[in-house]
């Protein structure tokens, strides 16, 4: 696909780039750590139909498929599904997973239509042009009584970030860029935005956790690297109030109620 007409979010071509820069580092460490604690109550449940929305290179799923979970990883590139699916392979899963390149909308449109007992959907907000669009179709391929596990980019966060890193230019240009980096979302979520439409659609917030609340800020980026200690700090604080508010990410855990609100 030419780089041009390439999707936001497709990371065709560059999926071992976007491992390395993503998972190979203290932040990628955090999120994983952070993600394998809140996500503990449903990966102990009795197993069902999973969906993992931007999927990647299945590193969440595969913990699903391990407790006998049915799995459908889907991801917008094609390279990435592939990778994934050898990657479970070579760890002996795969077998109850089904891989999809398929967008959002791709999903939400297949027929016949199918819900699902959980939804992943973990980095995917931000590379979407509309995000309450977005959580309406998530909410369409929910199960009532299922759950969303959802993570995404902190507007709030970022503009936090950008102060203390002197960027007072970017922030006044309302944290546009003049020239987009592909492994850089630039759609972040405003959280009370995302809690409000959550609600009209009938889904309901349980659980609020901040990712990457301390990590970011630090001063002294070598601190970076003292990963246990600060490990146990974000584990400490980051479903705690103002601390969670600033995580670079929020992981909600979502439940779908009865119904939509009018």
């Amino acid at each position: 696909m030419n780089k041009k007409t390439q999707e936001r979010g497709d990371f065709s071509g560059i999926s071992q780039k976007f491992s390395k820069s993503i998972y190979d580092t203290t932040k990628g460490r955090l999120r994983m750590e952070v993600l394998e604690r809140d996500l503990a109550p449903l990966l102990s449940a009795q197993p069902c139909l999973l969906l993992d929305v931007g999927a990647g290179l299945g590193q969440v799923n595969q913990w699903f498929q391990k407790k006998g979970f049915s799995v459908v990883h889907s991801d917008l590139s094609t390279e990435m599904v592939e990778e994934a699916e050898r990657r479970h392979k070579a760890s002996g899963l795969g077998e109850q997973c089904e891989y999809l390149s398929a967008s959002l909308a791709d999903l939400v449109n297949q027929q016949p239509p199918t819900q699902y007992d959980i939804i992943l959907c973990h980095a995917v907000l931000e590379w979407l042009p509309d995000t309450e669009l977005a959580l309406q179709q998530l909410a369409s391929l929910l199960k009532p009584g299922g759950t969303l596990s959802l993570m995404f980019y902190n507007h709030h966060a970022q503009l936090f970030a950008n102060a203390i890193y002197g960027n007072f230019d970017y922030i006044e240009r309302g944290l546009k860029v003049k020239k987009t980096v592909r492994l850089s979302p630039q759609n972040p979520a405003v959280p009370e935005d995302v809690d409000r439409w959550l609600q009209i659609e009938g889904l309901e917030v349980q659980q609020k956790t901040g990712v990457r609340c301390f990590h970011d800020y630090l001063r002294n980026i070598e601190h970076q690297q003292r990963f246990d200690e600060l490990l146990a700090l974000e584990m400490k604080y980051n479903q705690l109030s103002p601390y969670r508010e600033l995580g670079r990410y929020q992981h909600w855990l979502i439940k779908k109620t009865d119904g939509k609100k009018e």
